[in-house]
């Protein structure tokens, strides 16, 4: 069956679906404000992703401006007013165990930034947990697929959500197909060793987006952007097997890349990933877009100017990944950027952009 019938079965079976996605899911949100909606900005993306978010509001976790005078703010809007953000990207999973991340809890969240003009990243896991370069597992429901049913799922997947945001009155500029797929994504039908099947697993995802979305950018996006042998791999393989994409998405975390042994400090890394950018963009002619970008939640003006020297480079954007997580958050995540529950000097390079 060809892949544009199987999109255009399935677009009634997403809206009927899509009637979930309300405030009386099984995700509830307790901050349902409903302004009046703002005018987004163009141009340059300074991004922030807050997956977390509705989860750590339902803990209790509350939001402060930084300074002296703190006041309580909700997290999208304090992004926005207090460090330049224009820019939400948010994880989905296919079937999270605890809900969150599921599309229901991913449209309350895209509802409330398309509500306070803020542009939007969908980033698609295709797995039921985190995908990243060690974990880039299939969901369970789908491990007994054929492969022709595997890709009709993934562009099932991409359907429903869209499909759900579109009714919720929300646009995303750009999708992402895989979350750091490095080593492929769905493994091990989709791994770089099978690199037809790869191709194939994300041309199923790129023709779904442009069936809901088609003026959406569609994001194949890696770790290590200072790694271009990596990018190489992956982008001759799309390249070399028909492969469809619109930009080019990478990580930047100095702090892991030190971890791993590499040598020369946070600016030897942003240096190879700025070299990597322009070599990706002159074989590839794609544009570029930082997905992902952060350091140690105490090193605020270290990581200022880490985001200030990658804004001055020929990219799309620059999104930091989980700002507003506290040191320690979710078994250890200490990369955020706010301190005391209130922005540090971090993302104050977004306000100059």
């Amino acid at each position: 069956m060809k892949m544009t019938t199987i999109i255009s079965a399935l677009a009634l079976a997403a809206s009927v679906f899509c009637g979930a996605c309300s405030e009386d899911g099984p995700i509830t949100n307790p901050r349902q404000d409903n302004p009046s909606v703002i005018e987004k900005e163009a141009g340059f993306a300074r991004g922030a992703d807050v997956s977390w978010l509705t989860q750590m509001e339902s803990e209790g976790r509350k939001f402060y401006t930084p300074g002296s005078d703190r006041e309580e703010m909700e997290c999208m809007q304090l992004l926005r007013d207090h460090c330049g953000v224009n820019s939400i990207r948010l994880r989905v999973w296919v079937n999270p165990k605890d809900g969150w991340n599921n599309v229901d809890d991913v449209v309350l969240k895209a509802r409330r930034a398309e509500n306070l003009g803020l542009r939007t990243m969908i980033d698609f896991h295709f797995s039921d947990t985190w995908a990243d370069p060690g974990h880039q597992e299939m969901p369970e429901a789908w491990k007994e697929l054929s492969f022709d049913n595997l890709k009709i799922a993934v562009a099932n997947h991409v359907n429903e959500t869209l499909t759900a945001l579109k009714n919720a009155g929300v646009t995303p500029e750009w999708v992402q197909v895989g979350n750091e797929t490095t080593p492929g994504m769905i493994l091990p039908v989709g791994s770089v060793d099978n690199p037809i099947q790869l191709t194939q697993l994300n041309n199923a995802g790129y023709d779904a987006v442009k069936a809901v979305f088609p003026d959406a950018k569609v994001i194949v996006h890696l770790d290590g952007g200072n790694n271009q042998w990596a990018y190489d791999r992956m982008f001759d393989i799309l390249e070399n097997n028909g492969g469809k994409y619109d930009m080019i998405g990478m990580s930047l975390y100095p702090y892991w890349a030190e971890q791993q042994g590499e040598t020369g400090g946070w600016l030897k890394v942003a240096d190879d990933c700025i070299a990597n950018i322009n070599h990706l963009k002159q074989k590839y002619n794609k544009p570029v877009m930082i997905c992902e970008i952060g350091m140690p939640y105490d090193q605020g003006e270290t990581c200022k100017q880490l985001i200030t020297k990658m804004m001055a480079t020929d990219v799309e954007g620059i999104f930091y990944w989980e700002p507003q997580a506290p040191n320690g958050y979710n078994d250890g995540y200490n990369l955020g950027c706010f301190d005391n529950d209130a922005p540090t000097v971090a993302l104050d390079a977004f306000k100059n952009k």
